[in-house]
């Protein structure tokens, strides 16, 4: 927390100089209005850059995919089908959605999710989801 406040701090800083700069060129006139504007570019540009590697790095729990414990699958004797239905329910699509991403029907869709609740005895999808999570399945 400290760095970001501090990192902020010198950003704001900067920014402080180059308009100092900036007024005082256009009192003295030492250099032309075009380097100065180039200049302002150069140094947004570059705060842009840096800013973007804090605000953009990925997160690690999603950078970082784990696994898929087959063994707890197969214990649970859950079918390949039954779990892609499943990661398509972990990303919050509808039965429609499902069918349309998986080439099949909706009532197939919605026996896969009947399916998939019964075995991990959950009453509802996020529920289901929950579960599989925890059981390191999704």
């Amino acid at each position: 927390m400290k760095t970001t406040i501090i990192r902020f701090g010198l950003l704001a800083v900067a920014l402080l100089l180059l308009i100092q700069l900036s007024t005082y060129n256009l009192v003295s006139r030492l250099w032309s209005m075009e380097l100065m504007v180039g200049l302002a570019a150069l140094v947004l540009l570059a705060m842009g850059v840096y800013l973007s590697r804090f605000i953009f790095k990925p997160r690690s729990s999603s950078s970082q995919r784990t696994a898929v414990d087959t063994k707890e699958l197969e214990s649970l004797g859950i079918s390949a089908r039954e779990y892609q239905v499943l990661q398509q329910m972990a990303l919050g699509k509808s039965n429609k959605e499902i069918a349309d991403s998986l080439f099949i029907s909706e009532s197939t869709v919605k026996s896969h999710v009947s399916n998939v609740l019964i075995k991990l005895d959950a009453k509802r999808r996020t529920e289901a989801i929950s579960i599989a999570q925890g059981r390191g399945i999704l």
